[in-house]
């Protein structure tokens, strides 16, 4: 019998090909969407999952709260003290590690880079991660000796080819030599952190560096990541219900108050939840969203769901084709259990030939979905027995989920009636296929509608004004190596006449803005504590104008006045912070800034420093000399239409003064498109599988549209007989459909303004959802719906009436 099914499977294949082709393109196309992103899905939730103790680690961040209780900043480091002190008080924990990230110039004979992933590490950190030494002792001895380095793999390659490392010597920054005592297997992909070099914690106590005291004793400098691996089964919420104590009890109270715990706090953050789930203002690399994940995923089940419906509706629109083949077979005692279990049978090989096709669309798309997604990916991610067993079971699920209604509606015909000819629809089951299109075309126009907001938003984004000069400024990173040759340094730039200006400052537009000191006010002649976040950057006299930004009262710095050195600029938000009516009224204020007197000499307008998730955060510019931040990047403006000229000079002036530097450099704008290539990504990806969406949905049309001509084939044949044309049987045959259209976005509209409106709130400024997407939305999906059921009445209406009406 199950061979006789088979046969009657793959003889309807054969017979009815178009049909056939169809229902396998669909449901190919369907299940290739679900490989692809479930591929997608496996790569972002497998982040660390590598390391043996993944689900016992955690990383220490740290909360800075303002006076009023709100949240001013939330860091993924911590201050160096911490991770001793924790291991000393709770000595549950088994391991604890410090991970210092660092930028630096290695030189080894006449090779030499910017090294911008140099981490030091102690010898604790082969406890709580698993790291592969390829070359050298263990990691524990190869970290012991201060100035010992470690070398990724690829790190090796990079400077010593075939080469063996080991005992060499290499230089960092021009100042320290240190000794290669290992070298590692470079993390894998799906690692939250990436280092090139491993560099002995234990380098940090020379004074030179950082200082043996600063270790023990600096509360500030929040650079240090700090993870605890803890016990089997410890529950981690358990310990941090003590940190608040553990706070109070060691920070000094003179810097932070009889109760520290109060202005900053603890918290311990799951290694493996880190990628998806923690988007912190200092992480170590940029992190996924697990609301992206969940964003494909649905995608991925609404584009598997709408390719199962269109299996339905072109199973059912070709049952007249069986009608007579299922009365006989009930006739000669075939049970409708039989005829329910064949019909499934033939859904399953379907759905099974459409998986084998899906396995090889996955292969070829997979390099174009990894461009799209920014992600390495790779078939390999399926080769797991938990991946295998579902994906052989999906035929089934897929199959007899798809397969259902058609099997139960193609046995449940009366054999009397279909052999007398006499073969008629349920209206329930024409309303319930309707139902099912009218849901399959709901989805594709959500999926069109939040494909153009997202691009909207993109185009908003690009066009808004941010306050400032982006375009043509070339970055390069400072040294303190220029800080005696700066002023020749810019002089020679500027010689050139398309460099227009230059300036240093401790951060760049497009960073973020994390660096705070505590600001007080002059009110009635004594300083006040001001309770506000006030950000500062360190920036010297051409800042102002090599970033074209406004000032709206004052003036900006000038080496005409000395005591411009004990001076601040503000911006607008930082005068209504502060509580000044207008930025006139704060010019000639007092102030103490990071314990540093001065006066407010200038206010500048308002502009986006960061992205613009972020609102604008109240600004102070200071001189490096207030706090110790110092310079970190050189902007210069250029212009003129020689770009690689003008950058090539800038090279030359740069090997003259620091011939023992590598010279790097990026545009502004490339860093600005940077902020926002998740939603540029998200966009191409919606815009992708919302045409896969619509064009499934409309095979199912096609199906359904079919199934009606079929049953009105006389009715048309009647009509062309009486006279009636083209034109007027299919807007007959077409309104019928178009209403089912016009139904489905009804009820798109509402659905997709609420989660593009829940989208957009992720940006501090935003576009606004216009009238004019939704009906752009709804006319697209009518038009390719009224041009696929035109397709087919048009084939009808062009038919010979004669054999239409002769026809039983």
């Amino acid at each position: 019998m199950v061979k006789n099914y088979l046969k009657l499977a793959i003889r309807n294949l054969r017979r009815h090909s178009m049909t056939s082709f169809i229902n396998l393109s669909g449901l190919a196309i369907g299940l290739t969407c679900c490989l692809l992103i479930l591929i997608y899905i496996l790569h972002e939730t497998s982040y660390d999952r590598y390391n043996q103790n993944a689900d016992r680690v955690y990383r220490v961040t740290r909360q800075f709260n303002g006076p009023n209780g709100s949240i001013s900043l939330h860091l993924g480091t911590v201050a160096p003290p911490f991770g001793p002190l924790l291991q000393n008080d709770f000595p549950d924990i088994q391991a604890v590690t410090r991970l210092l990230e660092n930028g630096v110039v290695l030189r080894y004979q006449d090779k030499k880079f910017n090294e911008d992933s140099l981490f030091f590490a102690d010898e604790n950190l082969s406890k709580v991660f698993d790291i592969r030494v390829v070359a050298g002792s263990s990691v524990a001895s190869a970290l012991k000796d201060p100035y010992s380095l470690m070398l990724s793999e690829n790190t090796a390659k990079k400077y010593f080819g075939s080469e063996d490392p080991l005992d060499k010597v290499v230089r960092l920054d021009n100042r320290f030599d240190c000794k290669i005592t290992g070298v590692f297997k470079s993390f894998p992909e799906n690692a939250h952190l990436h280092p090139s070099m491993l560099l002995s914690f234990n380098t940090l106590n020379d004074t030179a560096i950082y200082g043996a005291e600063g270790l023990r004793s600096n509360w500030g400098n929040n650079a240090f990541f700090t993870y605890l691996l803890l016990p089997k089964g410890y529950p981690a919420d358990k310990l941090q219900a003590q940190f608040p104590a553990f706070l109070d009890r060691h920070m000094p109270a003179k810097d932070y108050g009889a109760h520290p715990s109060k202005g900053t706090e603890l918290f311990l953050q799951k290694l493996t939840d880190i990628h998806l789930h923690s988007h912190l203002d200092s992480e170590a690399e940029e992190n996924g969203d697990i609301q992206k994940v969940y964003l494909f995923g649905a995608i991925a089940l609404f584009i598997l769901l709408i390719a199962c419906i269109n299996y339905m509706n072109l199973s059912t629109a070709r049952s007249s084709l069986r009608a007579r083949e299922i009365g006989i077979r009930k006739a000669i005692g075939a049970m409708r259990l039989e005829l329910i279990v064949q019909f499934l049978g033939e859904s399953v090989l379907i759905t099974w030939i459409a998986l084998v096709l899906a396995l090889g669309l996955t292969q070829l798309m997979l390099p174009f979905m990894a461009r799209l997604s920014g992600v390495s990916l790779s078939m390999g991610m399926l080769a797991t027995w938990k991946i295998w067993i579902p994906l052989v079971l999906m035929p089934f699920v897929v199959g007899i989920l798809s397969g259902l209604y058609p099997a139960l509606f193609l046995s449940g015909f009366k054999p009397v009636k279909v052999l007398k000819g006499v073969f008629k629809v349920n209206g329930s089951d024409l309303s319930f296929r309707k139902v099912l299109v009218v849901l399959q075309f709901s989805i594709s126009i959500v999926l069109i509608i939040a494909t153009a907001v997202v691009f909207q938003q993109i185009r908003f984004i690009q066009s808004k004004s941010l306050g400032y000069n982006r375009q043509r400024q070339v970055i390069i990173p400072y040294t303190s190596d220029l800080d005696k040759s700066y002023e020749s340094f810019k002089a020679q730039l500027l010689d050139n006449p398309h460099v227009r200006d230059m300036a240093r400052s401790s951060r760049i537009p497009t960073g973020r803005l994390l660096d705070e000191e505590g600001v007080s006010v002059e009110e009635n002649g004594a300083l006040k504590s001001a309770n506000i976040d006030l950000k500062y950057v360190n920036a010297d006299f051409d800042f102002i104008p090599t970033y074209g930004i406004s000032m709206k009262a004052g003036r900006n710095f000038s080496k005409a006045y000395a005591t411009d050195s004990a001076g601040f600029i503000i911006n607008e938000s930082a005068v209504a912070a502060l509580g000044w009516k207008s930025p006139g009224e704060a010019i000639g204020k007092h102030l103490s800034y990071g314990g540093e007197p001065g006066m407010i000499i200038g206010v500048m307008s308002d502009f986006n420093f960061e992205s613009l998730h972020q609102r604008i955060s109240p600004l102070i510019l200071t001189y490096p000399t207030k706090n110790n931040g110092g310079y970190n990047n050189i902007s210069i403006s250029i212009e003129g239409n020689d770009v690689p000229a003008t950058l090539a000079r800038i090279e030359q002036t740069w090997k003259r003064f620091l011939p023992e530097t590598p010279y790097q450099y990026n545009f502004l704008d490339e860093r600005f498109e940077h902020l926002y290539i998740t939603e540029t990504r998200q966009g191409t990806i919606f815009t992708l599988f919302s045409g896969i969406a619509i064009f499934i949905a409309c095979l199912g049309l096609l199906g359904l549209s079919a199934f009606a001509i079929s049953q009105r084939i006389k009715e048309i044949g009647i009509r062309q007989v009486l006279g009636a044309g083209k034109g007027s049987i299919v807007q007959l045959i077409s309104k019928d459909f178009l209403r089912l259209v016009l139904i489905a976005v009804l009820i798109a509209f509402p659905v997709a303004w609420y989660a593009m409106h829940n989208w957009l709130e992720g940006f501090a400024y935003r576009t606004q959802i216009h009238w004019w997407i939704f009906v752009l939305a709804g006319g697209v999906a009518l038009l390719v719906a009224f041009i696929t059921i035109s397709i087919q009445t048009v084939k009808a209406a062009s038919a010979n009436p004669i054999k239409n009406l002769r026809t039983e």
